[in-house]
């Protein structure tokens, strides 16, 4: 039976009703029908973005009462970074979400920058009333007015607290509780409860390292401990920091976890986030690594962070797809930016070293209702050209054998953004220079990607959520991951596979199912 029918059958059969990808609008009333909004240009389907205006890092993510929060840098007012913000939306499930008030506004003492927020259950602060734990918001104001009059001090840290589920805020009387006269770059705290110690612990950044605190009440903090000033990579200031402990898989072995996002110097060039494990007695993180190892390999995953409180100890990142070298630019239209998928974090240790993989939330992966795939070999120099309607806002999996391999996507209009397999290198390429529109920034679009796969079995499984804009990539259950924005003038409808081995190379299952959009009714 011809492939192309087959791969065609499985689609109408498996796949969900998707909607056409349509030109953009240009909304600018947040009012208006999200179905309409939410089907502009490059707009995804099944990834967070904001209404309208700009958006960046992923703020203050905890869980409450079956709730997952999603706070974020946000400016309502353009698609450029301005006056700071933290937006907020919530969801039960990640495959629908409600867009709530903005939670924070910018003040006389700044705009608000980044940060966390915990569930308050013990009432520490006293900001609790008639029994009920406030949510309380963790986060760095940045006085602009300061920093242009050359002022040593412009950004610390404050607290905001909430006893209505993040509808309304109020800020703490007494902010800033935190200032530090010796660094300028002195942001993004992350603040998480240690049983242990019965404490609150926050590490923040400062500059070229990471710093940690400690209080009973969030409102006097101790600096107990300094990291990273010998190690990781220090191509740009460090932000976004997160520390929480993982059980290492297949054993009883736990370790801590520490992520560091560094601003430019990631491994394809720009933003990137990279992390360390090692151990956390209360006061001190020590990490023996000795080399940075990063958690994306793609040019869009930055400044992510795990979520507080989620069910079941899981660690659940989010992180802001997009890279400075060009974010301002992306050519969206009324919003600009998404976040990537949810992804749960875990811990293998493979020959004496500690390696975190990242893999999408089960809720994104619905394969289970696919019939076993297409499987085929393909011959020396051999290509398979397959017809796949609707998998630009799908997901793709296949097992493929560890000799070289081209994948790519391809429109109507001749486009196609392309991953290679190079087994003599050990590498992963991506080639997204002739996937679309990409002249608004030589970065973007000039320059292939690479990602080293220095550990993979024989046969190996690779799954890629593709969704209009972006397509994230995880290699053998998430042990490597490649995330990045693609911007084609037409929707994905096929795909190509080329055997660039000398030898007869066999695909596995190949199947795709559709992703229904987060925002339809």
């Amino acid at each position: 039976m011809n492939k192309l029918y087959i791969i065609g059958v499985l689609f109408l059969l498996f796949s969900c009703q998707r909607k056409t990808q349509s030109k953009g609008t240009n909304q600018e009333n947040s009012e208006t029908d999200a179905t309409t909004i939410y089907d502009e240009n490059y707009r995804g389907q099944y990834h967070f973005s904001p209404e309208k205006g700009w958006m960046n890092d992923p703020n203050g993510l905890v869980y409450k009462d079956s709730m997952y929060h999603l706070f974020y840098q946000y400016y309502p007012n353009a698609t450029v970074w301005g006056p700071m913000h933290w937006g907020h939306a919530t969801t039960k499930n990640f495959k629908k979400w409600e867009h709530k008030p903005i939670a924070l506004y910018p003040d006389d003492l700044g705009f608000i920058f980044s940060g966390s927020a915990v569930v308050d259950v013990e009432n520490t602060s006293g900001f609790g009333k008639d029994g009920k734990a406030p949510l309380v918001a963790i986060f760095t104001h940045h006085n602009m007015k300061i920093e242009k009059e050359g002022g040593p001090v412009y950004q610390y840290q404050s607290l905001a607290y909430s006893l209505d589920e993040g509808e309304t805020w109020t800020k703490y009387e007494g902010n800033p509780i935190l200032v530090d006269e010796k660094n300028k770059d002195f942001r993004d705290p992350k603040v998480f409860w240690h049983k242990e110690t019965k404490s609150w612990i926050m590490v923040l950044v400062a500059g070229d390292h990471a710093k940690l605190y400690r209080s009973k009440n969030l409102k006097k903090w101790d600096n107990i401990s300094d990291f990273g000033l010998e190690q990781g990579a220090h191509g740009g200031v460090w932000e976004c920091p997160d520390l929480f402990k993982l059980k290492v898989k297949d054993n009883d072995e736990e370790k801590w976890v520490m992520l560091i996002s560094i601003g430019s110097g990631g491994p394809n060039g720009g933003s990137a986030t990279q992390y360390f494990v090692g151990d956390f007695d209360g006061t001190t993180f020590t990490s023996e690594q000795k080399v940075h190892r990063w958690l994306d390999w793609g040019t869009d995953n930055y400044a992510g962070v795990t979520y507080n409180d989620a069910p079941k100890n899981e660690r659940v990142f989010i992180g802001w797809m997009s890279n400075w070298q060009y974010a301002l630019k992306t050519p969206t239209g009324n919003w600009r930016s998404a976040m990537t998928l949810p992804r749960k974090l875990g811990l293998e240790k493979k020959d004496n070293k500690y390696y975190l993989t990242s893999s999408p939330l089960k809720e994104f992966l619905e394969l289970k209702s696919m019939a076993d795939g297409l499987s085929f070999d393909l011959k020396k120099g051999e290509q398979e050209t397959l017809d796949m309607p609707g998998v630009g806002q799908s997901v793709l999996q296949f097992k493929m054998e560890k000799k070289d391999l081209k994948f790519a996507l391809t429109n109507a209009a001749g486009e196609r953004a392309t991953m290679l397999f190079d087994s003599a290198s050990k590498l992963f390429i991506f080639d997204r220079t002739q996937s679309g529109n990409h002249g608004f920034n030589y970065e973007f679009g000039n320059k292939l990607h690479y990602m080293p796969v220095d550990d993979l079995p024989d046969t190996f499984e690779v799954t890629i959520y593709v969704d209009r804009s972006s397509w994230e990539v995880f290699i053998n259950d998430g042990q490597f991951v490649f995330t990045q924005q693609l911007f084609p003038s037409e929707e994905w409808s096929g795909v190509l596979l080329e055997n660039l081995s000398g030898n007869q190379n066999q695909i596995k299952g190949l199947k795709m199912a559709a992703i229904p959009s987060i925002w339809s009714n």
